[in-house]
């Protein structure tokens, strides 16, 4: 018969920080798809309403671990580096934060979409951006476009790197997850990355009318 008195202290001892702890471990260890609450609770050797005690749903669990993801990798600010400079080391030091946890970009991209946050993947790109003198709609559109290029490129290694260990990849040129983690990837990105800082430096010095500009 388990000991209430027990499963109390249990509770009482485990705070948010060690269930992201855990939370993180796991999702490494099973992926995003087999991560839940029960399996959670079962890893802590607790109930899973014990959980739910720290934190509302399992949404909100994704959400702080989208938070803590996001913040694994926080460049620094550096003045004597140009605007493009500082976007693409922002831009790199996403994409590095999520290649550091299995599923990272599938788990930040659904807490983006949810609204429920991750916004400093946002932030920390849009800070450069607004030293471009840019107006604001190019500066929101830029943003969106660089964090939704970072998270779709690294999702696809991600998934192609589950697939491969999964063995479910049959015929496909360089599919080992040592060729799709490659430096080659993440130069293709850099590159990718710095064609829209370029294109967005020759619309700093030849801006539109804004009678001109139609952005969604």
């Amino acid at each position: 018969m388990s000991n209430p008195d027990a499963n109390s202290v249990k509770l009482g001892r485990l705070n948010r920080a060690d269930i992201l702890a855990s939370a993180l471990q796991l999702l490494d260890e099973v992926g995003l798809p087999d991560l839940s609450m029960r399996r959670l609770a079962a890893k802590l050797d607790m109930q899973p309403s014990g959980l739910y005690w720290h934190f509302e749903n399992k949404q909100t669990l994704f959400a702080r671990l989208s938070d803590h993801i996001v913040d694994h990798i926080v460049p620094e600010e550096d003045s004597s580096l140009t605007w493009q400079e500082q976007s693409l080391i922002a831009a790199c030091a996403l994409r590095d934060s999520l290649l550091a946890y299995r599923d990272g970009a599938e788990i930040v991209s659904s807490t983006l979409a949810l609204g429920l946050g991750a916004e400093a993947a946002f932030d920390r790109i849009r800070r450069p951006l607004m030293q471009s003198g840019l107006a604001d709609d190019l500066v929101r559109v830029a943003t969106e476009s660089i964090v939704f290029l970072v998270l779709g490129q690294v999702w696809h290694q991600q998934q192609r790197m589950a697939a491969d260990s999964l063995g479910v990849v049959f015929g496909v040129a360089e599919t080992t997850s040592s060729s799709i983690a490659s430096a080659n990837n993440q130069d293709a990105l850099a590159a990718g990355i710095a064609l829209i800082l370029s294109g967005l430096g020759q619309e700093s010095l030849h801006p539109q009318p804004k009678a001109e500009r139609k952005i969604n």
